[in-house]
């Protein structure tokens, strides 16, 4: 079902497209490809909204830093000193962070309306991404599809061609907080991951892998998250064809369980210290899948790079249970 959301200043329409399934309530807005909310029941029954967002477009709209929700690209994370190279060439980017580039520049997949149309189980997002935009080079065809499987999970594949090399590392910027509102540092994680990419002090990594035994990072048990954490954690079993899970976020209070499974390399866990008004610090905790951070200057991480007769697929799976 879709629906008028509301109105850009410049006239544009922003639509709201609402995906019900197995109990579980998705929306998805044009806008920033926004997953405006996420409704799912406790071991109760009782359902609740364990996505941060906005009831209206407007506070999206003054609210656009944190991300709440959003498609986030070209890329997701960060590019030290908003410049790569590639092929010969610089590439000079939008800053945003100081010196670095930040989620996609000043103007971003964030902040971008994106075409809808209606899909089986779900609505495909569609839009040009035109050379030079924010800096990056290429002209971006892309989509994202947002379907509910039959169990009620959320699946987000991406899905982009270019018509020159480009850099891509497209996630979604998802707040969860599995109790419906209140603190989420009594979560508890449990992640699939081995190592860290360790940054310096403008959370640009520094190239080395860093061993996540006996260290605050190590969450292959689960354990609660506490706070104070914005780091992407590389996962064990590196970029794979299909969707692998990866992680599991458990609310002790409600019994709601949140599984991430992805075809990414990396997972980006933020517990969301800097968020204001209208929320508090640490009222959501982000899973961002993802390739690594400044990738396009880190020759021995990953590739992010796409070239022209190639096509970028990404999925990542959000599942939803309760555990009794």
């Amino acid at each position: 079902m879709s629906e008028l959301f509301g109105t850009l200043s410049d006239g544009t329409p922003v639509h709201r497209w609402t995906l019900e399934r197995a109990g579980v309530r998705v929306r998805v807005l044009s806008y920033g490809g926004i997953v405006q909310s996420a409704e799912v029941p406790d071991r109760d029954g009782n359902t609740a909204d364990v996505v941060l967002g906005f009831a209206d477009l407007d506070g999206y709209v003054t609210h656009p830093e944190p991300y709440f929700g959003a498609l986030v690209g070209r890329y997701a994370n960060r590019i030290a000193g908003g410049r790569f190279p590639l092929e010969g060439r610089t590439y000079a980017l939008a800053p945003n962070e100081g010196p670095n580039t930040l989620h996609g520049g000043e103007r971003g997949f964030d902040r971008r309306v994106w075409d809808g149309a209606a899909v089986a189980g779900g609505v495909r997002l569609s839009r040009v991404s035109p050379h030079g935009e924010e800096g990056f080079p290429g002209r971006l065809e892309m989509s994202v599809t947002y379907t509910l499987e039959e169990s009620g999970a959320l699946r987000i594949a991406y899905e982009a061609v270019t018509d020159a090399p480009t850099v891509l590392n497209p996630t979604n910027h998802s707040y969860f907080n599995l109790g419906g509102r209140g603190h989420a540092g009594g979560h508890e994680l449990r992640l699939a991951a081995s190592r860290i990419t360790p940054v310096d002090a403008g959370l640009i990594p520094t190239g080395a892998l860093q061993d996540v035994t006996d260290t605050r990072f190590d969450f292959r048990r689960a354990r609660k998250i506490g706070s104070g954490y914005d780091h992407n954690f590389v996962l064990d079993k590196g970029v794979t064809a299909t969707a692998e899970e990866v992680a599991e976020l458990y609310d002790p209070a409600s019994g709601r369980v949140l599984t991430v499974a992805t075809t990414e390399p990396g997972l980006q866990l933020y517990t969301a210290d800097h968020l204001g008004e209208p929320f508090a610090p640490g009222d959501g905790v982000a899973l961002e899948t993802q390739h690594f951070p400044d990738s396009p200057n880190r020759p021995g991480f990953p590739s992010t790079v796409l070239r022209p007769g190639e096509v970028f697929r990404s999925e990542t799976v959000y599942g939803f249970s309760v555990r009794r």
